[in-house]
């Protein structure tokens, strides 16, 4: 089941990861941060380009809000959660066949 139209940027893979619990969009830069060991850094336009663009396909839903709160948080839904777990195993097959083949062609 290929939901999301091929690999996901790795700034929406670590968009989802962190809306595995509800986030707002501070909380999301530093986890995705936090997760990358300081690699991925979230530029505001960035994520919020991408919040627009899931929230759009329904992989990403908001979440109880106090209505007076600037700050939304967001979570990740059923299909965002496919989405994920599809390019996980497509993560997972590239670094298996990359291993693969430096065990078997490559000699040290």
């Amino acid at each position: 089941m290929n939901i999301g139209n091929g690999a996901l940027t790795e700034a929406v893979y670590y968009i989802l990861l962190s809306l595995l619990e509800p986030r707002h969009g501070y909380g999301i830069m530093q986890f995705a941060e936090q997760l990358s060991g300081g690699r991925v850094r979230l530029a505001a336009g960035t994520l919020y380009g991408a919040i627009n663009t899931m929230l759009e396909k329904n992989w990403i839903e908001a979440c109880g809000t106090e209505p007076s709160s600037r700050k939304k948080e967001y979570v990740i839904t059923q299909t965002g959660m496919a989405v994920l777990l599809t390019e996980i195993e497509r993560l997972e097959e590239l670094a298996a066949n990359g291993r693969r083949l430096i065990d078997t062609i490559v000699r040290y």
